[in-house]
């Protein structure tokens, strides 16, 4: 069998691409859900971490440890077959809060790094030129810190996006779980593996695309700025 008929029989004959577009589609579905709510609670979690009360900075502490330390196929099943069992939650929203759980470990340990690299003198000078700590916080150290945790963020995204390959274990069809049906039905798993990998590095790749952009844009607002 050849190249062309191995194509039209795992990929055209019988719709078997839309079948394929619509697990990338649950699978983008989960990942970009993820990532908007676990950055998000991400955030509030490193705040939590950087509280005053050593309370609250130590369950925040705990919280990460315990989540970073778990491995996602087992928190997915917790959530599924524990927490949300017995529920009308269907496995899709079940599937994006343990991601984005996962996520929210992740990226609140990368903002509490990130924002304890930076210079804490231009804070204090900031501080007595009269600016108040939030006005401190937001102009001077929250750029640098979102400076210098891009590239772990963008690590992040890129490695929940590979994690979410595991959701068919709580019985979602996602991109992996056609990847599977697909091959299995038509006794080509190689080529559909292939297949796979070409979507999943193709997600990877437009997420840096993206990083890389947001660098290009702003690094030309810098320059327009400078100019005007």
């Amino acid at each position: 069998m050849n190249l062309e008929e191995i194509i039209y029989k795992t990929l055209i004959e019988g719709d078997s691409y839309k079948t394929l577009l619509k697990g990338l589609g649950v699978t983008l579905q989960i990942s970009l859900l993820s990532v908007a709510l676990g950055t998000l609670l991400g955030m509030v979690i490193c705040a939590l971490r950087r509280s005053r009360f050593w309370a609250i900075r130590n369950i925040a502490a705990g919280y990460i440890a315990i989540v970073r330390g778990s491995p996602v196929v087992l928190l997915l099943m917790l959530m599924y077959y524990v927490v949300f069992a017995g529920s009308d939650v269907s496995a899709t929203l079940v599937a994006v809060a343990a991601f984005s759980l996962h996520m929210s470990a992740y990226t609140a340990a990368c903002f509490y790094s990130a924002i304890h690299a930076t210079d804490a003198m231009q804070v204090e000078a900031a501080r007595t030129l009269g600016f108040s700590r939030w006005q401190a916080f937001t102009l001077i150290t929250l750029p640098q810190a979102a400076q210098i945790a891009k590239g772990t963020y963008q690590s992040t995204i890129v490695t929940l996006i590979q994690w979410t390959s595991v959701a068919g274990y709580v019985t979602i069809t996602d991109l992996t779980r056609v990847v599977n049906n697909i091959g299995s039905r038509t006794m080509q798993p190689l080529f559909m593996i292939l297949v796979g990998l070409l979507l999943y590095l193709g997600m990877a790749y437009i997420c840096y695309g993206a990083f890389a952009l947001a660098d290009k844009i702003s690094l030309w607002r810098k320059k327009r700025r400078r100019t005007a």
